[in-house]
């Protein structure tokens, strides 16, 4: 089992940046790829970033040159670092991880920040 739990969402208005941090607890030892998903009221949930064990970021093309995933193996952590935010990316953000074990893979999921940015 693994848990997570997010924390850095809060208000702020356009333009302005926040960073979300995600903690793992548990049974980091099998965490592979860590990333952050977002739902906004209305829509389906959706990734934003996420980033494999060995650093490659992955970006969805409305974030990619505003935001910035990263990660710490050792504190198994994993941060979205949010600049040049739009009312469009209000949403729950979700941390999220990929456990990989010899049954194979399961995914995990934070409760979820409130990010809202006000135009």
């Amino acid at each position: 089992q693994v848990q997570l739990a997010e924390s850095g969402g809060g208000l702020v208005q356009a333009g302005g940046s926040l960073r979300l941090s995600c903690g793992a607890s548990g049974d980091t030892f099998c965490i592979s790829t860590m990333g952050w998903h977002r739902q906004a009221p209305g829509k389906e949930r959706e990734l934003v970033a996420a980033i494999t064990s060995d650093g490659s970021p992955y970006y969805a093309d409305s974030v990619k040159g505003r935001f910035t995933i990263s990660r710490d193996n050792d504190k198994h952590t994993v941060h979205l670092k949010m600049n040049s935010l739009k009312p469009e990316d209000t949403a729950v953000y979700y941390c999220d991880a990929s456990c990989i074990s010899s049954s194979g893979s399961l995914g995990y999921w934070g409760q979820g920040t409130q990010v809202t940015v006000s135009s």
